[in-house]
């Protein structure tokens, strides 16, 4: 028992003048003779011992209404030994799509959230967070409408940026006593922390469990195969138990132009096929109905009018090889000589290969510099009768690169940078027992550039990143056979594909994304793209041909938006919500450190009210007070 005011205490060492008063008997007594009868004597004995022991029984009554009193006044209670602390209370609510998830007919942030209303002292004051939005120190009614209205969100804050925000949210006061409370479903996608870096915080976990449900998503959408007149668009859907046969519709804009239905196999996945017209514009939409997860059910994509990518060879040998990959379905190619070259050709190109030129001439370094450093790319191809600082003054604006030497010893080209940009979805798993391309003769450099392909000695054969590409040997027959191995289509083709950065059937939110536009900006003019009445200004830079366009953290909302120039519109961009949630694996919140895991919203809060609670004894012994003075009086009146 604790007393909020112990000094009253003190107070009790005047219950000591009682009991010296009855002790001592300080009262004078007469004496008074009385006729010798035995009788009588018998009865005057007894009188005096009732008459001492109703002393005795008022003096205890009257010591245990003072300490009653006394102790009512020290007001006593019962409580833990740091409930007067101040506590900051701070809760994380996870709104991402996985909430979504059906629970007894709505979804399981709506459940959060009512529960969490229901169970919220209306007047305690408390910080909240979730993937979008922060309110700190409030009480319920000031959020309430906000949290009634907490829309999904494709942000989905890992554990260590949760754990990051909440101590942004905690004062610096090391005396209050601090609660962490986690509501989510725990999804596996952020369980990349543990929660052993907060110091002096109480973590309390509670997991928020789905009902067993079907939930059906549209994973991704690509162009299958094409023909002359007709492209095949492939969609792939994947569940996450056994489903029955579900209907697929694919909308332009919003006019249903075909309908099929997706059979799943014993992997729970599925495929779906469309035939489109080709060179048809097309903002579309695949959208299928299940009662799991919504944001999974729409797929957009866009077909734009294809720009071809102006690419321009200047050799002085055959291009056949280079012609054949950098074809016309695509791209733009036209060829020169060096002597024959035309400078003001260079600025309108995407794409520039040097094949086998022996020297390059001081002009055209000078062109191909400012070429590069307005967004175009450069690929070169030595001759093996090149001029080392001549080649040198143009190589080393880019990561340094210098020719060294020259070495006629045969190498094989053995090494591949999976990892590099240039092979980026080209390859469905590492490959380490190809058929080895081989040179007879390279050049030694030294270099800061990224290897993309590497000589079994780790050096490398082909270096570049961002704009820049350079061979180490010339691919001529009589010097290699690189010409006829199965890697040189995917390594021109790409160099040249990635030259300009033509709009893909859709872009992934919260993914960075590149898009190149072929407009100049004028002075005060910006690009934005346009939904609904949603305008979006993305990140962008202004070359001589073209425009890039850089988007990282917008759009939030997947769609189809318009790329406007002024009134004018440039094209269409489509973008989707990240498929991860849709997995629908969760971590087991046990593993978590130094958390405290429990089973509702409800019991957790009411657990921590509890330890807040202060249960005052004062009026019980107000009560016992009471009680003495009655029982004192009754004493009096009736003891006789």
């Amino acid at each position: 028992m604790q007393f909020k005011y112990p000094d009253l205490l003190w107070a009790l060492f005047l219950l000591l003048v009682p009991i010296f008063i009855h002790l001592f008997q300080l009262r004078r007594f007469k004496k008074t003779p009385f006729t010798n009868v035995a009788l009588l004597q018998k009865v005057k004995t007894q009188s005096k011992k009732a008459k001492n022991l109703k002393k005795l029984l008022l003096l205890c009554t009257r010591l245990l209404l003072f300490t009653s009193l006394i102790i009512a006044f020290a007001q006593p209670y019962f409580a833990k030994k740091d409930v007067f602390k101040k506590r900051e209370t701070i809760i994380y609510i996870d709104n991402s799509f996985s909430m979504q998830a059906p629970n007894n007919g709505t979804s399981i942030l709506q459940n959060t959230i009512q529960e969490l209303i229901k169970n919220t002292p209306k007047e305690k004051e408390f910080s909240l967070f979730t993937n979008t939005d922060t309110y700190k120190n409030v009480v319920l009614k000031e959020i309430q409408n906000n949290l009634l209205s907490l829309e999904f969100s494709s942000n989905q804050l890992q554990l260590k940026d949760i754990i990051l925000k909440a101590n942004t949210l905690f004062s610096s006061n090391g005396s209050s006593i601090k609660d962490f409370i986690i509501i989510s479903d725990f999804q596996k996608k952020n369980n990349s922390a543990v929660i052993d870096s907060i110091a002096n915080i109480n973590v309390y976990t509670v997991k928020q469990q789905p009902n067993t449900f079907t939930n059906i998503s549209i994973d991704s959408v690509y162009v299958s195969n094409t023909d002359a007149t007709n492209i095949e668009l492939s969609a792939n859907l994947t569940a996450n138990k056994n489903a029955n046969n579900t209907a697929v519709a694919l909308y332009n804009n919003d006019t249903l132009i075909a309908k099929t239905s997706a059979a799943f196999n014993k992997t729970k996945k599925a495929k779906v096929k469309f035939t489109l017209p080709k060179n048809v514009k097309i903002n579309g939409r695949i959208e299928l109905t299940d009662a799991g997860l919504l944001y999974d059910n729409n797929f957009y994509f866009t077909i734009n009018k294809k720009e071809k990518i102006k690419a321009l060879i200047i050799s002085n040998t055959e291009t056949n090889f280079l012609n054949k990959i950098l074809s016309n379905d695509e791209f733009t190619t036209s060829v020169t000589t060096l002597n024959q070259l035309n400078y003001s050709k260079i600025t309108s190109q995407n794409l520039i290969v040097l094949n086998e030129i022996n020297s390059i001439p001081e002009s055209l370094k000078n062109a191909l510099i400012a070429f590069t450093k307005n967004g175009g790319s450069l690929l070169v191809i030595p001759s093996l009768q090149v001029e080392p600082k001549n080649y040198n003054a143009l190589l080393f604006n880019y990561f340094n690169t210098n020719i060294k030497g020259i070495t006629k010893i045969e190498r094989k080209i053995t090494g591949i940078n999976f990892s590099h940009n240039l092979y980026k979805n080209v390859f469905q798993k590492r490959v380490t027992n190809f058929q080895y391309p081989t040179v007879n003769s390279s050049f030694i450099v030294s270099t800061t550039s990224p290897s993309i392909l590497n000589y079994q000695d780790g050096s490398p054969f082909l270096l570049g990143a961002n704009g820049f590409y350079f061979f180490t040997s010339s691919l001529s027959t009589e010097n290699s056979n690189f010409k006829g191995s199965p890697l040189i289509v995917p390594t021109i083709y790409n160099i040249g594909y990635n030259s300009f950065n033509i709009p893909k059937l859709y872009s992934t939110i919260n993914k960075p994304t590149n898009l190149d536009i072929e407009t100049t900006l004028d002075k005060d003019v910006v690009l934005k793209i346009v939904k609904d009445k949603s305008e979006i200004i993305p990140q962008q830079q202004a070359f001589t041909n073209k425009t890039t366009l850089t988007f990282t953290n917008a759009p939030k909302n997947a769609g189809i938006y318009t790329i406007k120039k002024g009134n004018i519109d440039l094209g269409t961009i489509s973008f989707n919500y990240n498929r991860e949630e849709s997995k629908l694996q969760y971590i087991n919140t046990n593993t978590i450190i130094n958390s405290t895991e429990s089973n509702s919203i409800s019991q957790l809060l009411t657990n921590l009210e509890n330890n807040q609670k202060v249960h005052e004894l004062w009026k019980w012994f107000v009560i016992f007070a009471l009680f003495f003075v009655i029982l004192e009086v009754l004493i009096q009146k009736y003891f006789k």
